[in-house]
């Protein structure tokens, strides 16, 4: 196929690949942190717990349940599959980060807004969500990296190849010699464009993540 279209393909898996499980990571940080329930500090450790467990493991299992029956109607074949295995393999690690990093907000300000009537949901949106940019923009890089590099989720839940990204455009461009070199350096230029330009918008972002929670006032 052509590497254009694997391009494209690429494009259309990374961003909400990244962006999925970063928007409901964020949700649950919030819950886990600010919300009262039954069970929290359990589902806390449970969700820490799923950080050890190797994708790899993972990867069959979570196929067979996509071709259950449970998921037969859902239009998931493709691209959709990806994005869903990417958010959930990416879920417990943004969530643990995220987690840290939304706890750590003064609590005097979430306590004031919700004397002053706010719901859960408008002290997220107004709130959380403005206070804590610098560690979704860091957590995006990782993300939007990790999903932007992948070869083996997209192999095995992508399907055919008129959905696989640049990584295997360019692994099938080698051949199974590796004497066409020059065309795997021409691939790798084109694919660290995107990261680079997403790196180098966020940077500043990504920095202020790092140190965040790193000095006390």
């Amino acid at each position: 196929r052509p590497f254009s279209e694997c391009f494209w393909n690429t494009l259309q898996i990374a961003i909400p690949g990244a962006v999925i499980p970063i928007a409901v990571a964020a949700l649950a940080a919030y819950a886990l942190s600010w919300m009262h329930f039954k069970g929290r500090d359990a589902l806390s450790v449970f969700i820490v717990a799923l950080m050890v467990v190797p994708l790899q493991m993972c990867l069959i299992p979570l196929l067979r349940l996509f071709s259950s029956d449970a998921f037969e109607k859902l239009p998931l074949e493709g691209t959709p599959s990806i994005w869903l295995a990417h958010a959930i393999f990416g879920m417990p690690i943004a969530i643990f980060l995220l987690k840290n990093f939304i706890g750590s907000l003064p609590s005097e300000v979430i306590e004031a807004a919700r004397v002053d009537g706010a719901s859960h949901m408008t002290i997220f949106v107004r709130i959380v969500l403005p206070l804590s940019v610098p560690a979704l923009a860091s957590l995006a890089i990782f993300q939007f990296l990790w999903v932007w590099n992948d070869l083996l989720v997209a192999k095995v839940f992508g399907g055919g190849a008129e959905s696989q990204p640049m990584t295997f455009a360019m692994v099938d461009m080698v051949g199974n010699k590796g004497n066409e070199w020059q065309l795997l350096t021409a691939g790798a230029f084109v694919t660290m464009i995107v990261p680079l330009i997403v790196f180098l918008s966020l940077q500043r972002y990504f920095v202020r993540g790092l140190l965040a929670g790193s000095v006390k006032g």
